[in-house]
């Protein structure tokens, strides 16, 4: 591991397409894609977190909600270079503590077997019973 990267964390921070697509593709190893994130989030989420380094954007989750008392976590992205520092566990603790303060009073994550240990251990969730329908 090298030297620790001093990281600033932005809650519903300023992005562009471009730089959230590259990640987004990076972390979840697709072809860079054209989506409009700045639209989708300003119109579905209650927030969402930005991780930048003197380089740029190097973390980023989404936190879209019923309007109500439910917000979700989605979307926990960190590059390649930033990982193992802590980045997603502090885009979580962010995006729990300015959930909290909107008023939720529930935050909901789901997630792939190989990140239990990350949202139930260093995020502090919890296990419960949920349902999933696959739509496509």
């Amino acid at each position: 591991m090298g030297v620790p990267i001093a990281i600033a964390y932005h809650w519903r921070g300023a992005f562009e397409n471009g730089e959230l697509n590259a990640l987004h593709a990076e972390a979840f190893e697709h072809r860079v894609l054209e989506d409009d994130w700045v639209a989708q989030v300003h119109e579905h989420s209650l927030g969402w977190v930005c991780a930048r380094d003197a380089e740029g954007l190097v973390g980023f989750v989404n936190v879209p909600w019923d309007g109500g008392v439910h917000a979700f976590v989605l979307d926990t992205i960190v590059a390649v270079g930033a990982r193992r520092q802590g980045v997603g566990r502090q885009l979580v603790a962010v995006a729990t503590a300015e959930a909290r303060a909107a008023g939720c009073e529930w935050l909901h994550v789901d997630f792939e077997d190989h990140l239990r240990d990350f949202y139930f251990g260093a995020c502090g969730f919890s296990p419960t019973n949920a349902g999933l329908i696959r739509l496509a």
